[in-house]
């Protein structure tokens, strides 16, 4: 079995997809019956080996759909197993939404928590901040609810928890009512955009860019809610530079990158001379992701926000030096900090940058230059993207693991949901 970008490979033992969460709990009660690991896999999107384990491996892909809609509190309690897209669709039949998302659709909601998947907007928090409640199987076959008002610290422990509480059976997220949203994707000097970054982080609600390396361009998405305009319809313009452009044209640079590493900066100019001016107004669920066919390695980290610049500055030397074959785009985001204990984002707000190498070409020492500089301003990896923390590491970054430790020792005392990644990554 493999991951989505095809770096990590592990052979079960045996897959189950229950399909209730009695059958969850089943699986539980005799994994530790006979003294068995399991693991969780939503979609695989994880570069690290979060989800390898060869005992059990549970599929939550039967396990989707909705529970409860609360439309006066605005509040939906959802199966974990639940895909992004299929939750954007749900939510909007009830006149809701998520707050935010991220630029991938494909995970299931409780992948996309358990490793602190987050969108951008200085104003906005991560996903699992959008949760209210939980339900989940402990490592004792019990089943445990926690909320904001219930259990608060082992809810703040496992709004983030990498899977190492148990299994996540029933998500509540506060949602909104369904808004539409106008982006604007463009086309622009870099400097332009690194001078106005403040303004453009506090004027608008949602804010990014990615960086072509060796060039002085970016691409810059900014999104804000419109209540008027109707929704577009879908045109051959956009469908051409979202769908084709981004996937099937660039598969095209990266193989030839691949096959001719001297040309990277010829494929970084091409890919910044392509870059076509984008506009568009739809409902929010259908504007924040973007497909992704290019499969690729991706390192991201979280960085205090008061840091971006100076560390901005030393991806562009890293990059710029041209000792490392890559062509990728560079993404920038920002999150507004958290109390989420395992969250990347605890105490701080936070710039995100995430560093990408088509899956065919090494990254290793690339990855490696990159997180010298992201280590040096004290950053925190996405829990899903490749990183090389240590248990010392996660010691220095976040003040509440002791308390996440102890929570994660309460529930899972035999360490059912430990796999060798974990147990290292933890010192468990």
């Amino acid at each position: 079995m493999k991951n989505w970008s095809r770096n990590v490979e592990w052979n079960p033992s045996e897959i189950i997809y229950p399909s209730s969460e009695e059958e969850i709990q089943d699986v539980v009660l005799k994994a530790i019956q006979y003294n068995k690991k399991i693991r969780v896999i939503g979609s695989g999107h994880s570069f690290t080996p979060l989800c390898s384990t060869n005992e059990i491996l549970i599929s939550l892909d039967k396990y989707q759909g909705k529970v409860a809609i609360n439309k006066e509190k605005n509040l939906a309690t959802i199966k974990a197993g639940t895909k992004l897209s299929l939750l954007g669709e749900l939510l909007f039949k009830e006149g809701l939404a998520m707050e935010n998302l991220g630029d991938i659709n494909v995970q299931s909601i409780a992948g996309a928590i358990s490793t602190g998947t987050h969108g951008t907007g200085l104003g906005l928090k991560s996903i699992s901040n959008q949760v209210v409640a939980l339900k989940f199987v402990n490592g004792k076959g019990e089943i445990i609810e926690c909320s904001e008002t219930k259990n608060v610290e082992l809810f703040k422990a496992a709004q983030v928890s990498l899977g190492c509480l148990g299994i996540l059976t029933e998500i509540t997220i506060q949602c909104v009512p369904a808004y539409k949203l106008s982006l604007q994707n463009k086309k622009e000097k870099l400097n332009d955009v690194l001078i106005s970054l403040d303004q453009r982080n506090s004027q608008n609600r949602n804010f990014e860019f990615y960086w072509i390396p060796y060039t002085n361009t970016a691409w810059t998405k900014t999104s804000n809610i419109v209540e008027d305009s109707e929704p577009d319809k879908i045109n051959f313009f956009n469908y051409w530079t979202e769908y084709v452009l981004e996937n099937y044209v660039f598969k095209v640079f990266c193989e030839f990158a691949k096959l001719f590493p001297s040309q990277n900066k010829t494929v970084a100019n091409i890919t910044a001379a392509s870059i076509s001016n984008v506009k568009k107004t739809y409902y929010s669920h259908k504007v924040y992701a973007t497909q992704r066919l290019v499969k690729f390695h991706e390192m991201e980290y979280n960085i205090p926000s008061e840091a971006y610049k100076d560390a901005f500055k030393d991806i562009q030397k890293i990059v710029n030096s041209k000792k490392f074959n890559i062509h990728f785009p560079i993404e920038n985001r920002w999150v507004k900090g958290d109390d989420v204990y395992m969250s990347p984002a605890y105490g701080r707000d936070s710039a995100y940058i995430a560093c990408h190498v088509y899956n065919k070409k090494e990254y290793k020492a690339y990855f490696a230059a990159l997180e010298e500089v992201f280590k040096a301003y004290n950053g925190r990896p996405h829990w899903g993207k490749m990183n090389t923390f240590i248990t010392q590491d996660v010691i220095n970054m976040y003040p509440k693991f002791d308390v996440f430790l102890q929570k994660r020792k309460e529930h899972d005392p035999e360490n059912i949901f430990v796999n060798p990644y974990i147990k290292t990554l933890f010192g468990i």
